[in-house]
């Protein structure tokens, strides 16, 4: 049952974790290591054997891995995990049938300072998401590479303006919308629906001071007095935080803020009715404080 428990809290992080991130006992890690149940694949490092299926797929291609894979293997938080390993090979290299069939192959210039050992780098990683994901999805791989300092915010922007090809405007939209501040990728797709639909004064993780005491919602735009939050049932499920967080939403309605609440399952299958939702309330908000230009059309 350890041992169970050890692959059930890898499985729940996305199929690799970081020691401080497992509630188990060192000698209980030690022994699912030993039997196999997790691989050791860095220090401090651990993930399920089906994780490693990125670098097989890349050695065999005689490319690395990238995109979302790459994002998974340099713990990066995703929206969702790939279905089949992403591999990038140089231009010129021609991939046989049976070498292609499995994974989701990508051709393109692998500079060496893009590249660390079988994987692309946290940058380029970033870059390459940002290329080929839907917005909500690639600002949460940016948002979670700026989070765990893997990449800077100068260095994205400059990269951005250095690239060239298909895909560039939507690497410059990441870059320009990444931060570090939203707590997971939950929150940040949240952000790149409300982006995509011209509302983008939402801020994450902005603190508040509401009826004597400091409060950092999800997104907050002070301006509009919105607050959006990603509301997960892994949080809320828990009695006392479902109670901490009533207490939250009523003082901030009590104190003249609008609140949306916003579930999982509507950010991820229902984002044109997230989109409508968001941009309404906006609109009824930039009525009351009776302001100009904070909705627009597209962003």
């Amino acid at each position: 049952m350890e041992i169970a428990e050890v692959r059930r809290q890898v499985w729940q992080l996305g199929g690799v974790a970081r020691r401080d991130q497992l509630d188990v006992h060192h000698r209980v890690l030690a022994r699912a290591v030993d039997c196999g149940a997790v691989l050791r694949v860095a220090r401090g490092t651990y993930a399920l054997s089906s994780q490693t299926a990125p670098l097989l797929a890349a050695a065999q291609a005689g490319g690395v891995a990238s995109h979302a894979s790459a994002a998974q293997l340099w713990l990066l938080d995703l929206v969702s995990a790939p279905e089949l390993p992403h591999v990038t090979v140089r231009r010129n290299r021609r991939l046989t049938p049976a070498a292609a069939s499995g994974l989701v192959p990508h051709w393109s210039h692998l500079p060496d300072g893009d590249v660390d050992g079988l994987v692309t780098t946290p940058l380029r990683t970033v870059v390459d998401c940002a290329r080929t994901m839907p917005f909500p999805e690639a600002l949460a791989v940016a948002d979670s590479a700026m989070r765990r300092h893997l990449v800077e915010e100068s260095e994205l922007l400059d990269r951005a303006e250095r690239t060239r090809g298909a895909g560039r405007q939507s690497v410059l939209r990441v870059a320009r919308y990444a931060s570090a501040e939203p707590a997971n990728p939950f929150e940040s797709a949240l952000r790149g629906i409300a982006i995509t639909a011209g509302v983008t004064g939402l801020r994450p993780q902005l603190p508040l001071e509401v009826r004597g005491s400091f409060v950092r919602p999800d997104l907050v735009d002070p301006r509009l007095r919105l607050v959006a939050e990603a509301d997960s049932f892994e949080w809320h499920g828990r009695r006392q935080a479902l109670a901490s967080d009533c207490r939250r939403y009523d003082e901030l309605v009590a104190d003249g803020w609008t609140v949306l609440r916003f579930a999982w399952e509507q950010v991820m299958f229902d984002r044109e009715w997230v989109a409508e939702v968001l941009t309404a309330a906006s609109e009824l908000c930039q009525t009351a404080v009776g302001g100009r230009g904070g909705v627009r059309k597209s962003a």
